[in-house]
């Protein structure tokens, strides 16, 4: 509950401006100038807690705390190694930096990248800290990650052995600013360079520029998703049965570019999709390596194009061919490249190569005009099976039924309906159901008792049991291969058979919460989330007194919403 809290204060963040240039991101909440404030105030050195000096922090595979190259590390700060130690010494040049026993040369080749340009140099690197002033042994660096720019901090105790540093170091021996290549590298001829390297990777700056009187050519839209398995992780167009319930953005084209191509039949756009994956770095320590993966671009049907809650089904993809599909699924850690589209509404299907695979990606589409750009089923929308029960509408023989069924007082309580619910469901031999628990029954009564008894009586049992199989005709309709159970895929066809039109966000955490480790849900699993979102949805309408789509509430309010 709490990461699914995050994320969503996370995403208010972003539309609020968190993460651009002018509202940076304090990573893991590290505040630099509190904390370098408190340790000039106790008179301490820093120690980040966050990223402690200890074998962990040194790597994994050979740099791992067994091996030979860590052995014998001792961790001290700048002014242990040399007695002078210096931030930035004489001005940061792309050839004053060697490469340590990491082989990150990548990371060094960037930087060297970023030394050639002064401005963007200091953005990065603030060059008003040091080892005199204000020395608490605290520095922080501003790196741009998934499309936002984050403030990290670190502590200055570094890994050395034998009196030297291990890792990245500079050729002025007392500079500690971090920014290193190897030598050997620069000698990112043109014949040597041929021979050593197939491709060819060239990367421009965000269109987020950092000085604000530049033009900017390129506009960016920039789009989070997940694929989780059971509800967002369809795999490629080879897997059909699960394909179409991977994340769809939808894209519309209004403007074409001002310099056509000479060979151009209609006016055309001009746009960069890129797809990159999330955080698989930290999952190689896990044995895990990047995803392959892909996209497909598809045009939008004119019947859909005003409407930006439609998941297309599994239906569209198999009549309908992509008007562009990434030539080659990568196992890189973006995959992107440049189209010429006509003006139009069109559709993006991020994907893996395989279904049921978790990762997080962010898709970045850049174009020469201003696009609208937005995921597609972002919203969530209830229209459930309400049936209209009155007294004089119940036949008798359910009203005899009835009570039999609930005792002389004619009400049934949570127990009572548990008994007569898991009674009738476990005799039937064509659906999987472990019976429902108390508090399901529970939710069930509370979604009907309109006085407040938490009890029900026979009209409002009248309305339950048809509820219950109406859910029982849908679960048997969405249940293609009779297992008797729905696949976690099949739920969001289950869900839009109810009434119910939701997010993908909505998708994931009812797959986590329902499915079982086969991603299976059974009966007495699908109707406790139907109910429950038949609750919710309820609740929210009651709480929304302005009818704006928005509640607000007191903490007292909230739990009191929560628990019931």
């Amino acid at each position: 509950m709490s990461a699914v809290a995050f994320k969503l204060a996370r995403e208010k963040a972003i539309l609020d401006g968190v993460g651009s240039s002018g509202n940076i991101v304090k990573y893991l909440n590290q505040d630099f100038e509190a904390l370098k404030s408190q340790c000039l105030h106790s008179g301490t050195l820093f120690k980040d807690e966050q990223f402690p000096a200890c074998p962990s922090s040194l790597g994994y595979k050979e740099l791992g705390p067994y091996f030979s190259k860590t052995q014998g590390i001792i961790w001290k700060r700048p002014q242990e190694l040399v007695p002078n130690p210096q931030f930035i010494e004489g001005g940061a040049t792309r050839t004053d930096i060697c490469q340590g026993v990491l082989g990150d040369c990548w990371v060094l080749a960037a930087v060297a990248s970023l030394t050639l340009n002064k401005a963007i140099l200091e953005w990065v690197v603030p060059n008003d800290q040091s080892f005199q002033k204000d020395y608490a042994g605290i520095f922080h660096f501003k790196f741009w990650q998934y499309g936002e720019w984050l403030d990290v901090i670190v502590d200055d105790r570094l890994p050395t052995k034998n009196g030297q540093l291990v890792y990245l170091f500079s050729k002025e021996r007392n500079e500690f600013w971090g920014a290193l290549l190897e030598k050997a590298y620069a000698k990112m001829s043109f014949s040597d360079f041929k021979k050593q390297f197939t491709n060819l990777e060239i990367c421009n700056l965000s269109p987020d520029l950092l000085t604000c009187n530049q033009a900017r050519k390129w506009n960016m839209k920039l789009l989070h998703g997940t694929w989780q398995s059971g509800s967002t992780a369809g795999g490629s167009p080879n897997y059909p049965v699960t394909y179409w319930t991977n994340p769809q953005f939808k894209i519309k084209l209004e403007e074409p570019d001002d310099d056509q191509e000479a060979n151009a039949c209609e006016p055309c756009c001009t746009m960069i999709v890129g797809l990159m994956q999330k955080n698989r770095r930290r999952q190689k320590m896990k044995g895990e390596d990047w995803l392959k993966i892909g996209y497909c671009i598809y045009q939008m049907p004119k019947e859909l194009k005003n409407q930006a809650n439609v998941h297309l089904s599994r239906e569209f993809f198999s009549t309908n061919k992509p008007v562009v599909h990434f030539d080659r699924e990568v196992c890189l850690r973006e995959a992107s490249s440049r189209f010429h589209l006509p003006q139009g509404d069109y559709f993006i299907v991020p994907y893996t190569s395989q279904p049921f695979q978790n990762g997080h990606f962010f898709l970045r589409i850049f174009s020469v005009k201003q696009i609208k750009a937005q995921e597609i089923g972002d919203t969530a929308t209830a229209n459930p099976y309400e049936p209209q029960v009155t007294d004089k509408d119940i036949d008798n023989e359910f009203k005899t039924l009835f009570q039999t069924l609930s005792g002389e007082d004619c009400e049934l309580t949570a127990d009572e309906l548990q008994t007569i619910l898991n009674r009738v469901i476990t005799k039937r031999i064509d659906i999987k159901c472990d019976g429902f628990n108390i508090n399901t029954c529970r939710e069930m009564i509370s979604l009907l008792d309109n006085d407040g008894t938490g009890i029900l009586g026979l009209v409002e049992f009248k309305i339950l049991w048809m509820k219950i199989q109406k859910y029982l005709e849908i679960y048997k309709k969405v249940d293609m291969n009779c297992s008797g159970t729905i696949e976690a895929h099949e739920m969001r066809n289950a869900l839009k058979e109810a009434g119910f039109n939701l997010s993908n966000k909505i998708q994931q955490s009812i797959i986590i919460r329902y499915a079982c480790s086969k991603l299976a849900i059974d009966f007495d699993g699908f109707v406790a989330c139907m109910i429950r979102l038949e609750c919710l949805f309820k609740m929210f309408q009651i709480l929304d007194k302005d009818k704006d789509g928005t509640v607000q509430l007191s903490l007292t309010e909230w739990l009191c919403s929560a628990l019931i």
